[in-house]
């Protein structure tokens, strides 16, 4: 054999060994990535927004054309945003429960109550924030700052962790960690397995918002008017940026862009690397805040204020593509499912709006306020209407 031709079999198998590396890595170390970063959801709405950027958007479809497939009555308001999990919904409830539907046909599977009480005539903290659900968990805090791990399949619970404020933040999961804010100003950082505290940070007001994680750092904005980046691993705050207003809505993240409503009624948009604001969006109608958390695209983000309009706004410059009015405030957070955005709003009513042109293309009147997000999953969307004996409603074909 000639030496050209011994060095060109040598090398094919060296390519040959260098290709098996490669694909080795894309199929073991990538999706661990995937999974710590933003977990993958496939038919499933398993958090608030639907991942750790809180894009607000669907993974599913839906069906062309919705009716109601059942509804779950309650004897008081769900004020926040259900899961979709395996074919089954999970939904925090005011009345102090954690209920577990059949997604298909709405049958309680199990029934969870914040204390361990039975006397139905004990009070027991509501849950406001959404829930957080993993294959083996649910995760939710409630109204007196008792942030609870529920077994998914049997309803039972795994353990509890006390803070010392009311816990409106939902909360998000990196690798074995799961981070949520409380009204006792601090982000907590828990392991997912025992509820073991791993780290926590103080800040100087309220932590309301989901917060969002992307390459390692977790992201609050808040009411003591600052945009904190900390590490997930450390708990250490990394950089911060003044925004001079507080902030009910939780963030999302695209690349190096940070999107957000203010209490200072205006939508901003800010590099969170070079910590400066890119643009700023004020609607036409007055000086209304922001509670509603935009959902994103790679061309829009579209936001409810509370001037009763939707909004979708240009992502690149800040300039307003269309807007929607409605009747009531809209602190509901719009989801996007393709071409199709849909919204609650105080007025009592579901919106689905053409998502290009922002024209009405289906409603339905729920009959009470809706402050509460949709979760679409398994070919549903499900959401809850707030007040006393509000409901949970499916819709689907």
């Amino acid at each position: 054999m000639r030496m050209d031709e011994l060095r060109f079999r040598t090398n094919l198998q060296r390519l040959g060994a260098t290709r098996l590396i490669l694909a080795f890595c894309l199929l073991v170390i990538a999706p661990a990535v995937v999974r710590a970063e933003e977990p993958a959801t496939d038919d499933n709405w398993p958090s608030f927004r639907n991942g750790n950027m809180l894009h607000g958007v669907a993974d599913s479809t839906l069906p062309a054309e919705l009716k109601l497939l059942w509804s779950y009555e309650t004897n008081d308001g769900i004020p926040g945003t259900p899961a979709i999990y395996d074919g089954h919904v999970y939904c925090g409830i005011l009345d102090g429960y954690v209920v577990c539907l059949e997604a298909k046909t709405g049958k309680e599977v199990w029934k969870y109550r914040s204390i361990t009480d039975p006397d139905p005539k004990t009070f027991a903290p509501g849950f406001k924030a959404a829930p957080l659900v993993t294959d083996a968990a649910v995760f939710i805090g409630d109204e007196e700052g008792i942030f609870h791990c529920i077994d998914r399949k049997t309803g039972q619970q795994k353990w509890t962790f006390e803070t010392f404020g009311e816990i409106v933040s939902s909360a998000s999961l990196i690798d074995d960690r799961v981070i949520f804010g409380s009204y006792d100003n601090s982000l907590y950082c828990l392991k997912a397995e025992n509820g073991e505290q791993l780290w926590k940070f103080e800040t100087e007001g309220y932590v309301n918002c989901t917060p969002a994680i992307v390459n390692g750092f977790t992201f609050v904005t808040g009411c003591d008017e600052q945009l904190r980046v900390i590490d997930v691993q450390t708990g250490e705050q990394i950089k911060h940026m003044p925004l001079n207003t507080y902030l009910i809505a939780s963030p999302a993240i695209m690349g190096d862009e940070l999107y957000v409503g203010t209490y200072a009624s205006e939508v901003i948009a800010v590099n969170w690397k070079q910590l400066t604001t890119q643009w700023a969006f004020r609607g036409s109608v007055g000086d209304f805040p922001y509670h509603s958390s935009a959902a994103l695209t790679g061309e829009l983000v579209v936001v409810g204020g509370r001037d009763k309009m939707v909004h979708a706004i240009n992502r690149r410059n800040g300039e307003e593509v269309w807007s929607f009015p409605t009747r009531g405030k809209v602190d509901s957070s719009p989801v996007i499912v393709g071409e199709r955005v849909f919204v609650g709003s105080d007025d009592g009513q579901l919106y689905e709006l053409d998502l290009k042109s922002g024209k009405e293309r289906w409603k339905y009147r729920l009959g009470r306020k809706v402050p509460g997000s949709p979760a679409v999953g398994s070919q549903i969307l499900v959401i809850g209407s707030a007040e006393t004996n509000g409901k949970l409603f499916a819709f689907g074909q």
